[in-house]
């Protein structure tokens, strides 16, 4: 466990944090202290607790709509993905389609070249 100091509103803390964490939790502090110093520009000193407070409130309403917004981009990320599994299922579909009818086609094809070579082979007259 790790030990480092933050300052949030001027004043120091002593925080533990897991080993590894140690500039991610600096970060936060600094991001905290950023809002609290935003919020004392704002609305001068209206107490340390208040201004914290207020600070942490900021950080959760922006929290509420950060999560608002995955849950909004993961639900589309799931639609586009039924999408796109719909598309390749047509897809699929339509080259079944394309290839059947290609053979159709080739057996016809062959059929009536079958027919010709016979009828030239028999020496009778078409048409």
């Amino acid at each position: 466990m790790s030990h480092i100091n933050v300052t949030i509103n001027g004043r120091q803390y002593r925080m533990a944090c897991e080993e590894g964490q140690e500039v991610r939790l600096l970060k936060l502090a600094e991001s905290l202290e950023s809002r609290v110093g935003e919020l004392r520009g704002k609305f001068g000193e209206i107490g340390d607790a208040r201004l914290t407070v207020m600070a942490a409130l900021t950080v959760c309403d922006e929290l509420l709509d950060a999560n608002a917004r995955v849950r909004a981009l993961e639900s589309e990320l799931e639609t586009l993905r039924n999408v796109r599994v719909a598309a390749a299922d047509r897809a699929k579909a339509t080259q079944i389609a394309v290839a059947n009818a290609l053979n159709a086609a080739a057996d016809r094809i062959e059929k009536t070249t079958q027919i010709i070579n016979r009828t030239i082979g028999t020496g009778i007259a078409i048409g």
